[in-house]
Formats: structure tokens, C-alpha cells, sequence
């Protein structure tokens, strides 16, 4: 963790065939298998109340009631690695009228139903269908819907307001049903459902559930495995993932990365960070200067033997120097990506599974740079997130697990898991740090951000794996970002870490 760093999308069904972990279909049901999948964000504006936000509510209207016209907005993500044959999208309707509701594509996918308003609604594009709803409303999207990403939808009506149930409403809620194909590659998982035989495939995505892991003991002189040790007993749960970090040429995998690894009663993986620069700059090391300092990793990584994650300079927002000539400009960062990656490759490692971690920081996203971190997804097998969350009301980037995921760039645009799903729609997203504080001294309860953990990994099938960053102190010595600082706290944890979504056996 830096200090400058500081909805609903749910695969309800998923039987795909010959998905590691997954039983085995019929020879009918090889062919196609169908995706439910619930709005991610659901909203309708008011043209008589232009600034306020019904996001929360347990309805989308359509229509006119008096002078007031109403529009409803739906938001819907496909997940990565899905093969598109078909989709509908279906409304339970809550009150019906005679009216004709018209059914439009938005083209802007970055609005969220809590700042949803007429005054910033998005421009409503093609009509897709006009029809009077029953019971339920229905609507093909197969000329639409192609592919992986997300898609935004509008409804509207020039006649009398008709109401439909909302995300919020519990059943009936609106839901885009994907049928695929059946030759997925990757198979598409089937998170959140845990099936019992979750298990990582060769790039270490599940085939259903979501990995769970920790770094513990931050900015300590805690030995990392104790640490970790000790934080497993605290949350009631092995951490699968056993995140550790690592600069220049200090020798790793170290022992006890090595035995924490090798653990038969308590599987875990590793991943760690390795800052290659350290003491020279992207530029040099893309210009194989420290081809010497990769070369002896790549030979320690073969002796190893394990699969394992690799990040390479998190949070690389936070060292651009954006000056021609610096070494450490965004495309800097891409180029020693993308050199080392096919040094250890050329070398032989096929054990790495690399992480591209990037910050949960609005400021960073909206520089011009941003984009140019990116080293191509040749060299890319997954993309990861680092970012918290304040539990302190009227704090720093005070939320919930939402608003870490969904932080957008400072005036305006596409949140990160938005941007992920729809720009790198093959990748498994990595929540590599996530945690919730408050300001040492100012005690405030963690339990509704943990609370809203589960809920929201039901909403967001592109995330395969969160590991939490645990310390009393953060690099300033003034944030507190650890599961127990309040009694409540720990025990929402515990319940979270108890999940069964969080039960994925290593391959």
C-alpha cells in the first residue's frame, strides 16, 4: 500500500463442459450453456427531479406520471473468455399500463447507479424494441450482445409510467441471459457458484469459486511466514495465496517462501512483487542492462519447480516520471515488462504466471500515461488491482468493496473493473491488495466493508482472486488497515473468510 493510492454483475448459472472441477455435461448440453447474469448497475432519472438519485431503489419506471417523464438505465457485464451465441435480456414487471416501452442500446457504459441523475444521464442511442409488456418483458440482444465487456441498455416510454422490478427488488430482478458456446477456451467459471471441486487451471484461475489470499504483517519486522501464520488462525482460514515482495537482486523465492509453499496440509501459492529496477530504471533494464539480474531469477524460478505469481513493479502509476528522458515513463515501464517477460520465457521459465497490478487511485487513472503502462496481453495473464477502502465516515476514500472497484478517473470516465472487463475481456482480474482502514486513534467499525465483500464478488464474475494487506500501520504509521481493530470488525471477517466461494483446491 501507497498513500496516493489510497455492481451487481452475477454468473447465477454457468455448466460448461470440461471445465476443470466442473461435472461433466451431456452431449447436449456440450453445445451450449447458459449465462444468467444480473444487472450491474440499475437506475431510472426523473425529468422533474433533474439532481436526485434513485439508484437505490427497488423499481425502474418507464413513462410519464402528471409532468414527470421517467428513463431507466441497465448495466451488464459479460465475463471474460465468453463465447457469445445468444442473449436476452428479461424485466418482471411490477405495474403495467397499456403503454409502449421502448427498449434503447447506450453507448456510454461508465455511469453508476449512485450518481445517476437526468442531469448527467447518458445519450440514449438505437431503438432495439418497442413493445407493450405483460408479466415480464423480453428482449433478443443477440445482434448486440457479441461478446465479452459491458453493455448499458435504457428504457423509456412516451405513455403511462410502467414499473419494473429493480436489482434491489430481491426476485424478479433483471437479468441478461448469455446462451454460449460450447467450445469456450478458457472455460468460463462459474463464479460465485463453488461447486465442491473448484481447481486452478495452468495460469491458475479457477474453475469456479475465487482464490483467497493475504499479506501480513506490512511495514514490520514480522518474519512474512509467521505473519501470515498467525493472521490465518486470526481469520479461520489458509491463505491460498501468500503475497510477499522483493527488490532488485535479493535472492527469491527465500526459504520460507519456499516452505510456506510446500505445505501439503495447507496449500498455498505464492506471489510476490519484484521491483527488477531497483537501483536503475525501467528504461535501462528494457535496453538489457539488467539482463544478468533476470537470468539468475529465471534459474531460481526453474529450481523452484511451482507454479507461482509474479507482479513486476506494483503500482507503477506511483514512480512514472513523466519527462522525456526520465527512464521511468509509462512506456518505460511497458518495454522492461515486456523484456523481462520474454527473457524468462526465452530462459525457459514456465512457471510464471504474471500479474499486471495497477492502483485504485482516481488521480493516476486520468492521467494522459495511464493506458501506456499496459505491456500487451501477450505478457499479461492476469490484471491486478491494489486498492482500499476507509471504514471512517467523511475519511479518504471512505466506501465499501464497490467503490474500490468501481473509483473513477478524477473528472470522469471508466472505473477500473469496468475498464478491465471490457478493454482486457480474456484477463482474470486479481484484487492483489485490498483492505479497509481508519486512522490510528480514530477507531471506526470495518464490519460493513467486509460485510460487502461476498455480495459484490456474486456481481463481479471477472474477479478470480482478492488477497488482503494486513498491518497496524501503514508506510506513514498512521492508518490502520488490520481485520481486528474492532471485535465486530474481526468477526465480518471471519464470516467472509468462512465463505465457501473461497474454497478452490490448487491444480
Amino acid at each position: 500500500m501507497r498513500r496516493s493510492k489510497l455492481k451487481k454483475y452475477s454468473v447465477l448459472t454457468a455448466v460448461i463442459a470440461g471445465a476443470a472441477g466442473v461435472t461433466a455435461a451431456s452431449p447436449a448440453d456440450a453445445a451450449a450453456a447458459t449465462l444468467k447474469i444480473a444487472a450491474g448497475h440499475d437506475a431510472y432519472v426523473s425529468s422533474a427531479r433533474t439532481g436526485v438519485v434513485f439508484g437505490a431503489e427497488n423499481k425502474l419506471v418507464a413513462g410519464v406520471s402528471g409532468k414527470e417523464a421517467k428513463t431507466s438505465f441497465l448495466k451488464f457485464a459479460v465475463p471474460a473468455g465468453t463465447k457469445v451465441a445468444g442473449a436476452r435480456l428479461t424485466l418482471t414487471t411490477q405495474a403495467a399500463t397499456p403503454s409502449k416501452v421502448t427498449v434503447r442500446q447506450v453507448a456510454n457504459t461508465t455511469w453508476t447507479e449512485s450518481k445517476l441523475t437526468a442531469a448527467n444521464a447518458p445519450a440514449l442511442g438505437a431503438t432495439l424494441l418497442s413493445a407493450v409488456p405483460g408479466a415480464t418483458l423480453s428482449v433478443d440482444l443477440g445482434k448486440v450482445v457479441t461478446g465479452p465487456g459491458t453493455y448499458s441498455f435504457a428504457l423509456s416510454s412516451t405513455g403511462a409510467a410502467v414499473r419494473f422490478n429493480s436489482a434491489e427488488a430481491g426476485g424478479g430482478a433483471p437479468v441478461l441471459e448469455v446462451t454460449t458456446l460450447g467450445d469456450v477456451s478458457p472455460p468460463v467459471p462459474s463464479a460465485p457458484v463453488n461447486n465442491g471441486n473448484c481447481v486452478t487451471d495452468a495460469k491458475l484461475v479457477p474453475s469456479c469459486g475465487v482464490l483467497w489470499g493475504a499479506a501480513a504483517g506490512g511495514f514490520t519486522d514480522a518474519p512474512r511466514d509467521q505473519a501470515l501464520r498467525d493472521w490465518e488462525k486470526l481469520s479461520g482460514r489458509t491463505s491460498t495465496i501468500f503475497h510477499t515482495y522483493h527488490k532488485g537482486d535479493e535472492v527469491f523465492p527465500t526459504k520460507s517462501e519456499i516452505a510456506m509453499t510446500a505445505e501439503t496440509a495447507n496449500p498455498r501459492v505464492l506471489l510476490t512483487n519484484w521491483k527488477i529496477a531497483y537501483g536503475s530504471t525501467w528504461a535501462k533494464v528494457a535496453q538489457g542492462q539488467q539482463d544478468k539480474r533476470i537470468d539468475a531469477f529465471a534459474a531460481r524460478a526453474k529450481a523452484y519447480g511451482k507454479k507461482f505469481f509474479l507482479v513486476l513493479n506494483h503500482e507503477p502509476e506511483n514512480d512514472v516520471v513523466a519527462r522525456a528522458g526520465s527512464g521511468f515513463e509509462a512506456k518505460d515501464f511497458a518495454a522492461m515488462y515486456r523484456h523481462t517477460i520474454l527473457r524468462l520465457r526465452a530462459q525457459g521459465v514456465t512457471n510464471v504466471v504474471n500479474v499486471m497490478a495497477y492502483m485504485g487511485n482516481e488521480k493516476w487513472m486520468a492521467q494522459s500515461w495511464w493506458k501506456d503502462l499496459y505491456p500487451g496481453d501477450d505478457v499479461v495473464d492476469w490484471m491486478g488491482l491494489d486498492s482500499y477502502v476507509s471504514a471512517e465516515p467523511g475519511y479518504y476514500h471512505f466506501g465499501k468493496f464497490n467503490d474500490l472497484l468501481d473509483r473513477a478517473p478524477t473528472g470522469g470516465g471508466t472505473g477500473f473493473y469496468d475498464w478491465a472487463v471490457t478493454k482486457h475481456a480474456a484477463k482474470p482480474i486479481m484484487v492483489a491488495e485490498w483492505g479497509a482502514y481508519h486512522r490510528v486513534g480514530k477507531i471506526a467499525d470495518k464490519a460493513p466493508v467486509f460485510a460487502s465483500v461476498r455480495p459484490e464478488l456474486a456481481k463481479r464474475p471477472g474477479i478470480k482472486a482478492i488477497v488482503y494487506f494486513d498491518t497496524k500501520r501503514d508506510d506513514e504509521g498512521d492508518r490502520d488497515i488490520s481485520i481486528n481493530s474492532t471485535a465486530t470488525a474481526l468477526a465480518a471477517f471471519k464470516k467472509l473468510a468462512a465463505d465457501p466461494i473461497f474454497k478452490v483446491k490448487l491444480g
